[in-house]
């Protein structure tokens, strides 16, 4: 099963950028005529220390400090002439708010996407497929796929397994499809709910709704680069696969070299899709260039 959309050595025997290759100057040109009016919509969750994150996984909140502050000039007390300054610093995981997962962020039987072993990532990051191969390729369509707008519901519940069948019902019911050098974007409306109860309390459960198994048969064949979502995994939670854990995450990312986005903020961009009855925008969402990451924080912005 997992290896039923590799990719590997498909681009050549050192690629490191799987779908990302899909993006093309044609593909980006394409992707400029999209927006219509101009709007823009950021699709980032804030990196604050009161976000989603409970610790139990190693992952914390972001935590913002300042190292110098309005306090610190008033006690300077430099006189009218003095040209003082405030800064601050952000101490994070990678992958601890709207972010990137890289080809190289996981690995099954040993292996991460086209073959390559453990010694791959060493302890100074990612020696090949670090997601800051994706800064100049993270350029193109987004086509939004809002499956709880879709059912006539406000979120999907805990546990609901979006299928291939489901992905292609929806694009059909919005008139879009995914086509080569798209980028998917997947709302179950989970982060609307956590808003709405006004409590991050259940958003990182044991169950979350997501993507199924056979989803994989809808993403793959159309040559997405990337499908990213507004959970926290992006699957649906428990998984289907009693011997496989995030078995979306090895057929996608491990094997077809499909970039993962997680706990992106849809909501008011589903809005908009809605309203005009299009479903499509330009995306522009680059990961950070931190050397040898495996992961990235992204503020993804999209434009209609």
């Amino acid at each position: 099963m997992v290896r039923k959309y590799r990719t590997w050595h498909l681009y050549g025997p050192d690629d490191e950028l799987g779908a990302a290759n899909r993006v093309t100057q044609a593909t980006v040109s394409a992707a400029l005529a999209t927006p219509r009016r101009g709007r823009v919509f950021q699709l980032a969750i804030p990196l604050a220390s009161t976000g989603p994150l409970t610790g139990k996984s190693g992952r914390v909140n972001p935590q913002h400090v300042m190292l110098r502050h309005g306090g610190d000039i008033m006690l300077a007390d430099g006189g009218p002439h003095t040209v003082d300054y405030t800064d601050d610093v952000v101490y994070m995981p990678m992958q601890s708010a709207t972010q990137w997962d890289g080809l190289c962020h996981i690995f099954y039987g040993g292996r991460t996407y086209n073959g390559r072993g453990p010694e791959s990532v060493d302890g100074t990051g990612a020696r090949s497929s670090s997601i800051t191969n994706l800064i100049d390729r993270c350029v193109g369509r987004g086509v939004l796929l809002d499956i709880p707008r879709w059912l006539g519901v406000d979120w999907l519940e805990a546990g609901a397994a979006i299928q291939g069948s489901d992905l292609a019902a929806c694009a059909e019911h919005e008139g879009v499809d995914v086509g080569p050098g798209d980028f998917l974007l997947l709302r179950t409306g989970w982060l609307a709910r956590s808003r709405q109860a006004g409590t991050w309390e259940g958003y990182l459960g044991s169950s979350a709704p997501g993507l199924g198994v056979s989803a994989a048969d809808y993403i793959c064949p159309r040559g997405a680069v990337a499908v990213a979502s507004d959970t926290a995994v992006g699957e649906a939670i428990p998984f289907e696969t009693a011997d496989i854990r995030l078995p979306l995450h090895v057929l996608l990312l491990v094997n077809a070299g499909i970039y993962l986005g997680e706990m992106w903020d849809l909501e008011n961009l589903a809005e908009d899709c809605a309203a005009e009855g299009t479903y499509d925008c330009l995306l522009v969402a680059p990961p950070l260039p931190v050397t040898g990451a495996v992961g990235s924080p992204v503020t993804p912005i999209a434009i209609r």
